[in-house]
């Protein structure tokens, strides 16, 4: 089968620890837009947070938020937002227990605790502007995804607490809170439907907890050498680590660069 495109994490795949794009990593996706090969990106990040990395690779198509929000050059071809309800019962959990949350909208964010030290350590570690305070923000906007600031031993307080909604562990004090059957692979079927193209022409490169369906929805699912370890079972091949070549290894296992 031959690839047709491919769809790339952000944070340790495509940038380092530093947040920074390996120059070989730059050089291998430019060399397979030049072949006819699309990349998108695929993100738990919501577009605000990626904009200069995307203009950095000439990128227009991305899979943001999960799967919740998704963009083909330029145009919304994909959205799923939180239940509104879902939203409501979720916020009165968090705040029955004093754990802050930082709502996600497609345009920007905000939080209702901006002083916590926890959303502080957490989204300053995706080297981005803190949110601004706004404890009514999921009341006026659609939210794609919300980030629940708590240490691991507190998560079962919330894990059947909305049975609409599920959570991933992306940071020490923080998760991601999605709709139950929202994941990358569905804003990547989304696309491919779009494009007329079979999951088998597709390939994707992960290394976290939310790319296991992502790496299972595509012909070739990659996951980088300083994967997750429950995510490399997951994956067809393992490339070398984000800061050893492990994009351009990944390209070249599949054929599409020299």
């Amino acid at each position: 089968m031959s690839y047709k495109i491919a769809f790339f994490d952000i944070d340790g795949t495509l940038v380092n620890e530093d947040k920074q794009i390996p120059q070989d990593a730059m050089e291998a996706i430019a060399e397979i837009k030049k072949k006819g090969i699309e990349p998108v990106i695929a993100t738990g990040r919501a577009p605000y947070f990626f904009h200069h990395l995307a203009e950095q690779l000439h990128i227009d198509s991305y899979v943001s938020l999960n799967g919740g929000y998704v963009v083909y050059k330029g145009e919304v071809i994909y959205k799923q937002p939180i239940e509104r309800s879902d939203v409501e019962a979720f916020v009165n959990r968090a705040v029955e227990h004093s754990h802050s949350l930082v709502f996600e909208g497609h345009h920007t964010f905000s939080t209702n605790n901006d002083k916590d030290p926890f959303m502080i350590d957490a989204v300053s570690s995706l080297k981005v502007d803190l949110p601004s305070y706004n404890d009514t923000f999921w009341q006026q906007e659609d939210i794609y995804q919300i980030f629940l600031h708590c240490a691991a031993e507190d998560e079962h307080l919330y894990e059947k607490a909305v049975p609409g909604l599920r959570m991933i562990r992306w940071h020490k004090t923080a998760l991601d809170v999605l709709p139950r059957g929202s994941s990358k692979a569905e804003g990547i079927h989304a696309m491919l439907d779009i494009l007329k193209l079979k999951p088998e022409q597709a390939i994707a490169f992960g290394d976290g907890l939310n790319d296991k369906e992502m790496l299972e929805a595509v012909g070739l699912g990659i996951a980088m050498g300083n994967s997750h370890e429950d995510l490399k079972p997951y994956a067809k091949y393992i490339t070398t680590h984000v800061s050893e070549g492990g994009i351009a290894n990944g390209l070249r296992y599949a054929g599409l660069i020299d």
